[in-house]
Parts: structure tokens; C-alpha cells; sequence
């Protein structure tokens, strides 16, 4: 691609993010603000130096940004801005502040975690309770997503709370979940008013539960400064089964439906008591489900979620499907990633080799690094299936736990309810920590 082409590419995007953005578009107007200027020039220089991005387009902006010693938005390259984005400089340094994600942090009201790469390894590397990382961090913040009933909510306020509160520090906890809490489908997962509200009283916990929410669109929640732009733990317990067991860039549509029918049953949407509803039919039994149940995002949707929202991700009770098809995303080489073969019980041993027999064999509570026996992949490709701004993610270390509950942990009731399942294998537990800086940056680092 030429060096115009390079740059048009990446004019679209912008251009593209910034009519789409809604309230955010609005809340930019705040970086024009004198006292507000220098800082988000020196962040935005900061940013787009640490973002994985052509060469070309790096250079354009560096000239045009003044090298960050503009002192207003007179100072910075029209020309070179209107390239960039397509807009005059006054809406182009608006629309390069949504694009590197620096607005939600200006409209939200919740404060960042500012937490050392250094001491975040240090404490995942000695602590054998990742959460503990509640206590170490300036900011003490969760979102759960996929929150369900609530009953991790639960278990984490009891636990963490009464230690912050003794340290005269508060607790943040935002949970989302898809089911419409309207709706009659969904049963036990929906949580209990009762709950809600008991989680919303209590002193220092700055509760908030978001019902009808897809976790993969969160802009809207953004846009209106109900989520933090980043939060010290990001979890997700029990990913959903089919919605983050299929990876599209892996498998075609035919395959996943191939497999799905194979698998689950034939399927179809109907309506039920006046919702739309899926109908799974298995065996004699036809079982209901939300509309949604069976729409495919992928792991790499959630990975980079929870590469760009936490400075730590949790994965607890991973059932094998989902695991095997998130691992395959974490690994460097391309191997693990066959196409159109959806993994089974037969063929992971020859896909995953010396990664299978080294998981197959990690006793219940053990911990393994992903990285101690094969390369983690230097960067995460976006998800097709998520609209994102076009940055790249990527894991620095990936830590593995076999088992469904460990000693000390909070922890939700489906992980609870495994040891009842005879019949399931045991699940994993994955704690994930992103580069918090541009991927080629930090490979630097670690060859250093």
C-alpha cells in the first residue's frame, strides 16, 4: 500500500469513529479548553507514538501535532490534520482524541488506575490471589461483565470491601449483563431486586448494574459517562457458550453453523410470551433461550475488551470449548489456528502438541505461564464482529489455573455449582495482563 493509500486508510477510520462517537463527539469539546489543552496534546502525542500505526501516518502526525509544543489549536498543522481526518484543525484534533480513546476518560466521572507495569507483574507474580490487586492499586475498581446474579458482585464486596473501607478507601463495581431484566428468559440468572439493592446501599461500594447490555457495545454507557475508560480487574466468569466459542477470522459461517446444529441441535427463532426467543431442539426437549444466545463474537472480541478496559483481566470458569478456541488467539504461531476445523476432543492433542499434554496434566490450583512453553502472540488482529477505533492489543503475561473455585477467591455461582456436574470437565481460570503500551514497544522492552 502506498504511502497516500496508507494515510487515506486511516483518514476513513477516523472520520468514520468521529460521526459515530454521539455523546462523545460532544464531550470533545472540551480539549480546546486552555487549562485542559496541554494535557491532552501530550497525551494524544503520547498515544499515537505508542499506537501501532504505519510509519507514514506516525510521521504526519508528530509534524503535525507540533511535536506536542503547540500551545493552542492555532499552533498545530491544518493541512497536515485535514489529511489525517478529513476535518479543519479545531474538529481534527476532536476526532483524533475519540479515535485513541482519550474522551471517554474526559466524560466519565470514575477515576483511572494509574499502576505501575512493574508492580502489577511483581503482585500477579507473588501473589497467588490475583484480585488482591484490589488492594495495591490507587483505584479499586472491577466491571464484571456478564454479571449474571450477581452472586460474584456479592462475594467480592464481602471480601474487599470491609479491608478498603479499613484503609478509607472505597470500592467501584459495575456489572452488565445482556438479559433484559424485563424479560421472562433467562430464569436464575437474572439477579434479584434484593440484591441490587442491597449492593447499591452499602457504604463505600459505588455499585452500578447495567441490565440489557450488550458487553461488546459499550458506547453508549461511554458516551454518557456510566463506565470508567479503565478499570483495575476486568472479569467475565463462565464466557458464554456459543457466543465466545467460535472464533469468525478462524472458522466460516457454515462451519460454526455446521457445527452449531451438530453440537446443540437444530435451532430456530420463534416468539415466546411476546419476546423473541430461540428454540433449541434437543433431543425430544425444545429448550428456549434469548434471541441472542447463539450470536457468534468470538474470543478475540472479548480479549481485546478485556485488554483495553482492565489493567488486569479475570476469566473464571471457562468451560473447554470457549478455552481451547480462546487459546488458540493467544498464540504466536498460526498453527493453532487451523481453518474451518472446529477443535474437538480428538484433534486438540495433535493441534495444541506440548501444550495440550502440559495442560492435560496441571494439577487442580497449579499455575502455568503461557508464555513458559510457547510465544504469545505480539499482536491482537480486532475482531470482525466489534466495531473498535483500530488500535492493537496484545498480553504480556497469561496465567493458567486449572479448577471452577480457589481458596480465598470471589467467585460466581455457576463456578460454584461445577463440583455438582459430574459430568463437565473441570474448568479454567485465566488471568491476563495487557501491554498497557503499544505491542512493538514492549517487545522492545522484554528483548532489552
Amino acid at each position: 500500500m502506498s504511502e497516500h493509500e496508507t494515510i487515506t486508510a486511516f483518514r476513513r477510520t477516523v472520520n468514520r469513529l468521529a460521526q459515530e462517537s454521539g455523546g462523545r463527539w460532544e464531550a470533545s469539546k472540551r480539549v480546546h479548553e486552555s487549562s485542559a489543552f496541554p494535557l491532552i496534546l501530550a497525551q494524544l502525542v503520547r498515544a499515537s507514538q505508542e499506537a501501532s500505526l504505519p510509519p507514514a501516518v506516525k510521521d504526519l502526525l508528530d509534524r503535525s501535532l507540533d511535536r506536542g509544543h503547540a500551545k493552542g489549536i492555532q499552533d498545530v498543522d491544518g493541512p497536515g490534520l485535514k489529511a489525517l481526518t478529513g476535518f479543519p484543525p479545531s474538529k481534527a484534533f476532536r476526532a483524533l482524541c475519540i479515535y485513541f480513546e482519550l474522551i471517554p476518560a474526559l466524560a466519565s466521572r470514575w477515576p483511572v488506575p494509574d499502576v505501575a507495569e512493574k508492580d502489577v507483574d511483581r503482585l500477579i507474580r507473588q501473589s497467588s490471589n490475583p484480585f488482591d490487586l484490589l488492594l495495591q492499586s490507587p483505584v479499586a475498581s472491577v466491571l464484571d461483565l456478564g454479571a449474571g446474579d450477581l452472586s460474584f458482585a456479592g462475594e467480592l464486596a464481602d471480601q474487599y470491601l470491609p479491608i478498603l473501607l479499613g484503609q478509607a478507601r472505597d470500592l467501584i463495581l459495575h456489572a452488565v449483563d445482556r438479559l433484559d431484566p424485563g424479560s421472562k428468559l433467562g430464569g436464575p440468572l437474572h439477579p434479584g431486586r434484593t440484591r441490587i439493592a442491597q449492593l447499591q446501599a452499602r457504604p463505600g461500594l459505588a455499585f452500578r448494574f447495567y441490565g440489557n447490555q450488550d458487553m461488546c457495545d459499550l458506547h453508549d454507557l461511554d458516551d454518557a459517562g456510566k463506565l470508567a475508560p479503565l478499570y483495575t480487574i476486568i472479569t467475565c466468569w463462565a464466557p458464554a457458550t456459543p457466543t465466545f466459542a467460535y472464533e469468525p477470522t478462524r472458522l466460516s459461517e457454515a462451519a460454526i453453523l455446521e457445527d452449531l446444529r451438530r453440537t446443540k441441535g437444530a435451532f430456530r427463532q420463534i416468539r415466546f410470551e411476546g419476546e423473541s426467543a430461540l428454540e433449541v431442539q434437543h433431543g425430544e426437549r425444545a429448550l428456549i433461550f434469548p434471541s441472542w444466545k447463539f450470536d457468534i463474537r468470538g474470543p478475540l472480541a472479548l480479549l481485546n475488551l478485556l485488554a483495553k478496559r482492565g489493567v488486569v483481566g479475570i476469566l473464571g470458569a471457562v468451560d473447554s470449548q470457549v478455552f481451547w478456541e480462546l487459546l488458540a488467539q493467544l498464540l504466536e504461531d498460526p498453527r493453532y489456528r487451523p481453518a474451518d476445523l472446529p477443535f474437538t476432543s480428538s484433534n486438540l492433542p495433535e493441534i495444541f502438541g506440548e501444550i495440550y499434554r502440559r495442560l492435560a496434566c496441571l494439577p487442580s490450583g497449579e499455575i502455568l505461564s503461557l508464555a513458559d512453553i510457547a510465544p504469545l502472540r505480539a499482536t491482537l488482529p480486532a475482531s470482525p464482529t466489534v466495531q473498535t477505533d483500530g488500535t492493537l492489543s496484545s498480553f504480556r503475561q497469561v496465567l493458567i489455573r486449572r479448577g471452577a473455585v480457589f481458596p480465598g477467591f470471589p467467585a460466581s455461582s455457576t463456578a460454584r455449582r461445577f463440583s455438582e456436574m459430574v459430568e463437565e470437565p473441570p474448568p479454567w481460570f485465566v488471568t491476563l495482563v495487557p501491554n498497557r503500551c503499544a505491542p512493538d514497544a514492549a517487545q522492545n522492552d522484554a528483548a532489552r
